[in-house]
């Protein structure tokens, strides 16, 4: 058994899974269009492209349909002021938030969340997207990529989740931490505080988020008689106490027949690493679905404009070739499964876990040092055990590994001998130069 402090009731046949990114844009947009009392949406960032500027365009019109309406957005504090990666001239996402708002009678508001002081020391990657009492749960942001707004996509999970004590948690904890504490400024409106203001209140930000928790559900939200699953709320920052990190901790040590980890960037914490190993020598069926180097967001496979960033994907590989060198008895027992996901160009967005086909952790957290230690991250645990979500996530899981390998030996791994030049120095030198072990840190 997961010990939890606090459960609510859900009912298993009004549980939604949407089946691609492109359903789930047009599942996001449905529910913004109905949306009656609130919306609130908590992204990595929400970006100047396509589709941000579509959903942004569909808040705004249910704004002027009912002013009522509570619109708060919450992205990444620091993202949200630069463009993406290799656009220097673009000044970042707040300048499209400044200009709506400027074309707009009506008001939305949009914080920038500062969870550290600099965007490489910790972000906010709270992932979750309330529409009056449905929470919509993914790991995906808001741009043309995530929402495929074209043939291209990075897959996620799209869980649809109708319950009041959910919804009202989610938007508690934005509310007393983002809002109320006055420590993630608006974006789209007026000039932003100064540098030493800022300092000041990332500090105090820093500090509350690290002590921060769920409230406990009123027991009210669990006396539905049609409820068949048990869902609880984690969220996590930083190293020591870190809530949701001790929760996944607790569900593969408490694994007896199998476990699912998705994780889009092999890179597993050593704790976490430790408690795997164990569950293998319990006899615990242990399946692994992670990205393809391919799928990665960095991966660039021209050499001719490949940058020092672009070596992300091969590290990630390398670390997962010696993960796998290591534990061939258990590949070779099919106690250890491992499943490479690529599809064409598209990339790996996937998180969580599922155990002994009872517990769901719906998560945004990556599974890897950076997640555990630095940046904000949060959880649904589903748990299931009547059984009555195994035909959806049956569904899910093969929509998921229709486009994944079995990989039976390290050596189906490519070998760093086969990679262009380019990537091939630079681990070399890295390797050379021990920056590496800082790199992984951040990975």
């Amino acid at each position: 058994m997961v010990a939890v402090n606090s459960t609510t009731g859900l009912v298993a046949k009004e549980i939604d899974i949407a089946s691609s990114a492109a359903d789930f844009k047009q599942m996001l947009l449905d529910e913004i269009s109905n949306a009656k009392v609130r919306i609130y949406i908590s992204a990595l960032y929400i970006q100047d492209d396509t589709a941000g500027r579509e959903i942004l365009s569909a808040l705004y019109a249910a704004k002027k349909q009912n002013p009522t309406l509570d619109i708060c957005l919450f992205v990444d504090f620091h993202r949200a002021q630069r463009g993406l990666i290799g656009d220097k001239a673009h000044g970042g996402n707040r300048e499209l938030y400044l200009a709506l708002t400027a074309q707009h009678q009506e008001s939305i508001n949009i914080y920038g969340v500062p969870v550290k002081r600099k965007e490489l020391l910790g972000v906010l990657h709270l992932k979750g997207m309330v529409i009056d009492d449905v929470l919509l749960y993914t790991g995906a942001s808001i741009n043309d990529i995530y929402l495929q707004q074209t043939q291209r996509y990075r897959l996620d999970r799209y869980y649809r989740l109708p319950s009041k004590a959910l919804a009202n948690n989610f938007c508690q904890y934005l509310q007393h931490f983002f809002v109320e504490s006055g420590l993630a400024p608006l974006l789209n409106q007026g000039e932003l505080p100064d540098n030493k203001v800022m300092k000041r209140n990332i500090m105090r930000l820093t500090k509350l988020l690290k002590s921060s928790q769920y409230r406990p559900f009123n027991i009210d939200s669990t006396a539905d008689d049609k409820s068949d699953i048990q869902a609880s709320m984690f969220v996590g920052c930083g190293r020591r106490g870190n809530q949701l990190n001790r929760v996944i901790r607790d569900l593969v040590r408490s694994s007896r027949d199998t476990l699912i980890i998705f994780t889009p960037y092999f890179n597993l914490p050593k704790p976490l690493l430790r408690d795997l190993d164990a569950a293998l020598k319990r006899g615990v069926k242990v399946t692994l679905i992670v990205g393809d180097k391919k799928a990665n967001d960095f991966y660039n496979a021209d050499e001719a404009t490949f940058s020092t960033v672009e070596i992300v994907p091969y590290i990630y590989e390398r670390l997962l070739a010696k993960f796998l060198s290591g534990r061939q008895k258990h590949l070779d027992k099919g106690t250890l499964t491992l499943r490479l996901w690529q599809h064409e160009n598209n990339s790996f967005h996937l998180k969580g876990l599922v155990v002994d086909q009872r517990y769901h952790m719906l998560t945004g957290s990556n599974l890897n040092p950076r997640a555990w230690a630095l940046d904000l991250e949060n959880g649904v645990l589903l748990d299931d055990v009547k059984g009555n979500l195994a035909e959806k996530f049956s569904a899910e899981l093969q929509r998921i590994t229709q486009h994944t390998t079995k990989i039976t030996k390290a050596s189906d791994i490519e070998s760093v001998q086969s990679y262009p030049d380019k990537p091939r120095k630079l681990l070399k030198k890295l390797r050379m130069t021990q920056i590496d072990r800082l790199l992984k840190r951040f990975l």
